[in-house]
């Protein structure tokens, strides 16, 4: 039987109300990760499972020393304790950016799973049960070797990297847009998976053998008509912020002052990243943008490039060449 170490955060999936018919304004943390094992006996069928209680927050209130907590604790727990994968419990607000910072960040090939719920464990029709086990399924499997952290809800499997928050409430929120989920937790409680990653990720990045103790700062700016370029002009006065991802109109393009105050920022060395607001399609190197030296995105959510850009600003090479981060990740 697998030893699988589940660490709770917090989250809808530890959240409680008194109303079973609220789904909106429960308190996270109420639910313990303890309290989650007790309420799923079966789990202990699929695997060996124990706890660690990190915090009991809501993922709004996560941030880069949370990201550093948990890569620390999956390189003792998976290189040193000898557990066989992790389950993670997170709130769904930002569970693809941890997700994506740790699967860029672990040097481990073994498991590393992460789980929420959308209607809390007090809730009529909660998916906090049925998540849980499916998660624990899919890190106990053989199957999931290698694939890199995987983000598991609705017996849906997508790869950190691909999955995204698309509903506010419905339970099938997560999904990896025109590219697919990497497999399903079926009903004869097989893990099936039908494709792997590519883009490199845990013991094939450079960033998985980097110590940590610190990110860099980097803040998204999200264009739309019409838009000034006073924050970008903030932003580089402020002199805090390390770089910008610009989270731009269809395929990664801003207005025609955003793009003044970005050759502003250029020339003072600020490290630029050309994203898009669009849910699917890669924004490209286009020649118009040539002069501001920014990377492009490819096909990175906003949110994801600035989690690699802010690892990439850890590495000299990167520094120099960030494109080549963004074509490689």
């Amino acid at each position: 039987m697998k030893k699988i170490k589940l660490i709770a955060t917090g989250g809808t999936i530890s959240a409680h109300h008194p109303s079973r018919i609220d789904f909106r304004n429960y308190i996270s943390g109420h639910y313990s990760g303890d309290d989650l094992l007790q309420a799923v006996p079966e789990l202990q069928g699929i695997a060996a499972v124990d706890v660690d209680n990190l915090a009991g927050i809501s993922s709004t209130l996560i941030d880069a020393s949370h990201w550093l907590q948990l890569r620390d604790q999956s390189h003792r727990y998976l290189n040193e304790e000898g557990y066989d994968g992790l389950v993670i419990t997170h709130g769904t607000n930002t569970l693809e950016e941890t997700a994506y910072f740790l699967h860029l960040s672990v040097n481990s090939s073994k498991p590393i799973v992460l789980t929420g719920a959308q209607r809390p464990p007090s809730s009529l029709g909660t998916d906090a049960y049925i998540n849980t086990l499916s998660a624990i399924r899919v890190a106990s499997a053989e199957a999931a070797q290698g694939k890199g952290v995987l983000v598991v809800l609705n017996e849906q499997i997508n790869c950190a990297r691909d999955a995204t928050k698309t509903n506010t409430y419905r339970l099938e929120t997560f999904k990896s847009g025109e590219l697919g989920v990497l497999g399903h937790v079926d009903p004869d409680d097989r893990v099936v998976f039908h494709r792997a990653p590519e883009r490199r990720h845990t013991v094939h990045s450079e960033f998985s053998r980097l110590a940590m103790t610190s990110l860099p700062t980097v803040e998204i700016l999200y264009s739309y008509a019409g838009a000034q370029g006073k924050l970008v002009r903030f932003l580089l006065a402020d002199g805090d912020t390390d770089g910008l991802v610009i989270a731009g109109t269809g395929a990664g393009r801003c207005s025609g002052e955003e793009e003044a105050a970005l050759i502003e920022a250029a020339a003072a060395g600020m490290p630029i990243v050309m994203g898009s607001r669009v849910s699917d399609g890669r924004a490209v190197p286009l020649e118009a943008y040539a002069h501001l030296g920014a990377a492009f995105a490819d096909n990175l959510s906003p949110q994801k490039a600035r989690i690699l850009l802010m690892l990439a600003l850890l590495k000299d090479d990167y520094r120099q060449d960030l494109q080549a981060a963004f074509d490689r990740y």
